[in-house]
């Protein structure tokens, strides 16, 4: 009974640590990221531009 409990408390704190590790985005992709936004948002106010035309 003791091992049994043992092992689900292990698998349980295995679990947890797999599924609680997120992905970390590094500077990089942050930056792109921004870019992209912007980029969008540009297209975005010229679109709306054009149709006011």
């Amino acid at each position: 009974m003791k091992k049994i409990i043992l092992a689900l408390v292990f698998l349980f704190s295995i679990s947890v640590a797999f599924t609680g590790c997120r992905e970390e985005k590094s500077t990089g992709d942050k930056i792109e990221e921004a870019v992209e936004e912007v980029g969008d948002g540009a297209e975005d106010a010229a679109d709306e531009i054009e149709d006011e035309f």
